[in-house]
């Protein structure tokens, strides 16, 4: 078994024309022509369980590689098992964990192809060795085709933060955004429904942990969901889209808060400040699609579609900067060699168990919520709203942790607790929206619109509260599944 330690760089064409044009990389060593078939049993159960074989051809050689995956920890350090072998059919003995995982019943058909040629170059960086890989080639399942560039830099030998600083010097020649797609996730998405969405994944953190290492696989599943979300959003502007590509960067920006403690210095400050800038940017851009849904005369839906191409265009914009790509990469290089992780050898705090960590954590947010909305009816309307942050965070602390808790008792207890926070978050966004739908409409120069009634809510503002407020006591009387 090996373990690869490798950043996935997604590149358009200009960039990829850049990379392998480029004095930073020279002629490749190699250039080889590769053919994978992958496979599965025909109810996916390797995919649903973590798991991937393929059988790739180079020349004449025919290597099956067994990869363990996962939505994060595929972004960076995935454990593989390889064999030749001779032909296309899949070999099941003990040189991969799948014949223990699921038997010698296992039956394996092929699903999918992926060819691409391939460009290799080893280069060394402060002394680490690291491969450089550009791929360009396809993955295929009968007529449907996802064409893909990509380059992926492994470290051979060495330090990670020499290979973030390679990347950051492929950067400044050819502008990447970090990949989170695999191969076989484009081939299975080709059988699958097309999504236009991204919801977000389940975390699943193991019992004997660190709270270090569960902040960094949190964070890499909420990263992973906004990049699904952003590469959905640049190419065809889909509003559910833009919506969970800002959840991702809301849930973030609460692993961030809720993870302080143990996470000290400036650079956790300025990033949260700068995913907090990209978020408020999308927001403006999700605040006009929420009006839009609701209206129907003809005149404001053209002018709310105008102000739509407008505030998309400033989120577009924005995601395409040099700012949100350094970001993106700042954030991913930190979370993986930042010395808040003990292995990297300079945390200055202790560093407690996960489910300790977290335990004291859902105290300390359903605390928060009790004091904050023990009295909805005599807040006003901007402390309502931080009563709504507060169950948001709540809420994500309760889905981050979970696996935490998965005994019988967790999982029945979690799910009440879902379903009481639920409500109440859809009471307190209707409270929000009596506030923040005549500002929308101003800002956009709308507010005197013969039909702005239409967008706006105009529900019993009294009647939501009690509404609210009954929602509230009933997240605070769930059992706590975390105790």
């Amino acid at each position: 078994m090996s373990s690869e330690t490798e950043i996935k760089l997604d590149l358009s064409h200009e960039a990829f024309d850049a990379l392998i044009g480029s004095d930073l990389l020279g002629e490749p060593a190699e250039v080889v022509q590769q053919s994978s078939v992958y496979f599965d049993a025909a109810d996916r159960r390797l995919w649903n369980n973590g798991y991937t074989l393929r059988i790739r051809k180079v020349e004449a050689a025919r290597t099956q590689t067994v990869k363990a995956t996962g939505p994060s920890s595929a972004l960076f350090a995935r454990s593989e098992w390889e064999t030749p072998v001779e032909n296309d059919e899949p070999v099941l003995d003990h040189t991969s964990p799948l014949l223990a995982e699921f038997g010698d019943e296992l039956k394996l058909v092929p699903l999918f192809d992926a060819v691409c040629e391939r460009r290799l170059w080893k280069v060394e960086e402060n002394g680490s060795r690291i491969e450089v890989a550009v791929d360009a080639g396809q993955a295929v399942s009968g007529d449907r085709l996802s064409p893909f560039l990509e380059a992926e830099i492994e470290l051979k030998d060495g330090s990670s933060n020499d290979l973030f600083v390679f990347a950051r010097k492929i950067d400044a020649v050819a502008g990447f955004r970090i990949g989170v797609r695999s191969k076989a996730e484009r081939g299975f998405g080709l059988i699958e429904a097309q999504k236009t969405a991204f919801k977000s994944e389940r975390v699943d953190l193991d019992r004997n942990m660190d709270a270090a290492v569960a902040f960094r696989a949190i964070s890499l599943s909420c990263f992973r969901q906004f990049r699904l979300n952003e590469e959905v959003l640049l190419h065809r502007r889909n509003p559910e889209a833009l919506h969970q590509a800002r959840v991702a960067l809301r849930r973030l920006r609460s692993a961030f808060s809720l993870f302080k403690p143990i996470i000290p210095g400036n650079e956790p400050l300025r990033l949260k400040d700068e995913l907090r800038w990209l978020a408020v940017v999308l927001g403006e851009a999700r605040n006009v699609d929420v009006l839009l849904a609701k209206a129907t005369d003809p005149d404001l839906v053209f002018k709310l579609k105008s102000a739509r191409e407008s505030v998309y265009r400033d989120a577009i914009d924005a995601l395409n900067s040099s700012r949100s790509r350094t970001l993106m990469l700042d954030l991913f290089d930190w979370l993986e060699c930042g010395d808040y992780l003990p292995s990297n050898g300079a945390a200055s705090v202790a560093i407690p168990s996960a489910r300790g960590f977290a335990e004291r954590v859902l105290d300390k947010q359903r605390k928060r919520l009790k004091t904050d909305g023990g009295s909805l009816a005599t807040l006003d309307d901007d402390h309502r709203h931080e009563v709504r942050k507060d169950a948001k965070r709540f809420r994500y602390a309760a889905e981050f942790f979970a696996s935490l808790f998965d005994d019988a008792r967790g999982v029945r207890r979690h799910k009440k607790f879902l379903a009481a926070m639920e409500a109440l978050q859809d009471d307190l966004g209707a409270l929000n929206d009596l506030a923040t739908g005549p500002e929308v409409l101003d800002k956009h120069g709308l507010s005197g619109h013969p039909a702005k009634d239409s967008v706006i809510s105009h529900a019993d503002k009294d009647a939501l509260i009690e509404r609210a407020q009954a929602s509230l006591d009933d997240v605070l009387d769930s059992k706590r599944f975390w105790r």
